[in-house]
């Protein structure tokens, strides 16, 4: 099994001075051809992978062409979503299929969630040192 990835906790606006962050993790999204890198939020409490409409569009997604999915919830309730399938790149690991609610709320934060990116991955929180730790699931 590869060696788990560290990573620091980052405030969730890098341009103010903030103390404390958020575990956002780098990772690199392709879909059909193109590719976009960009910090997403790990959330042990978000059902599924949410993607902002302007990343979507970003790597070319369109929306008639995604199938619509069940409502989201919580802050994002009042949004349309569509599911999008994308391929996920996280530091050297082998990339992995991420299934996401592609949601037209411009304001959404990308987030990783339990469906599907917490069965791809094992996470260990260190939040007392602002840290935190992944790995692919073993094989």
């Amino acid at each position: 099994m590869p060696d788990p990835a560290s990573f620091s906790y980052i405030p969730p606006d890098a341009t103010k001075r903030q103390s404390g962050g958020l575990p956002y993790l780098p990772i690199t999204l392709r879909y059909r051809g193109r590719s976009i890198t960009a910090n997403a939020l790990l959330d042990t409490g978000a059902t599924i992978n949410v993607l902002p409409h302007k990343l979507g569009l970003q790597l070319g997604v369109v929306w008639e062409e995604q199938t619509p999915i069940a409502q989201l919830a919580g802050n994002l309730s009042t949004s349309e979503s569509r599911g999008v399938l994308i391929t996920g790149l996280v530091s050297e690991y082998p990339a992995v299929r991420l299934v996401f609610a592609w949601t037209q709320n411009e304001s959404a934060p990308l987030i990783l969630g339990q469906i599907n990116f917490f069965q791809e991955f094992k996470a260990c929180f260190d939040g007392s040192n602002q840290m935190f730790t992944i790995h692919p699931k073993a094989q």
